[in-house]
C-alpha cells in the first residue's frame, strides 16, 4: 500500500501488520530527544551537539516517511514526522541557545 492507493478509513488498520521492531528501533532512537531538550533547556547550554549530526537524523527521518509514503504505508508513519519534528524543536532551540549564548559575551 502506498499514498496513492490508500483507502484512508483503513488507514488504522494496517496497525495490524506494520513492523514491531521498526516501531520498537524508533521508540528508542525517540526517547532520547525530549530528554535532550529538558537538559538544554534547564542548562541554556548545546556544548557537545553537532548542527551536522542533528541535520542527518532530520534527513534520515525525512527518509523514513518517504519511504512510507511510496512503498510501505502504515501507521508507522506518524511516528517518523512526530520524530522528525522533535529533532527539528531540538535543532531550533540549540540554535537559539548558541545565538543567545554568543551574543551575551
Amino acid at each position: 500500500m502506498n499514498i496513492f492507493d490508500v483507502q484512508w478509513t483503513d488507514f488504522w488498520a494496517t496497525a495490524t501488520r506494520m513492523s514491531w521492531y521498526e516501531v520498537g528501533m524508533l521508540i528508542c532512537f525517540g526517547v532520547s530527544w525530549p530528554f535532550s531538550i529538558y537538559k538544554m533547556l534547564k542548562t541554556r547550554h548545546c556544548e557537545g551537539k553537532s548542527f551536522i549530526f542533528l541535520i542527518l537524523v532530520m534527513i534520515g527521518y525525512v527518509l523514513g516517511v518517504i519511504h512510507k509514503l511510496f512503498y510501505n504505508l502504515d501507521v508507522v508513519v506518524l511516528l517518523y514526522g512526530f520524530l522528525f519534528f522533535v529533532v527539528l524543536t531540538d535543532f531550533f532551540i540549540c540554535l537559539y541557545i548558541t545565538h543567545q549564548n554568543k551574543a551575551n559575551h
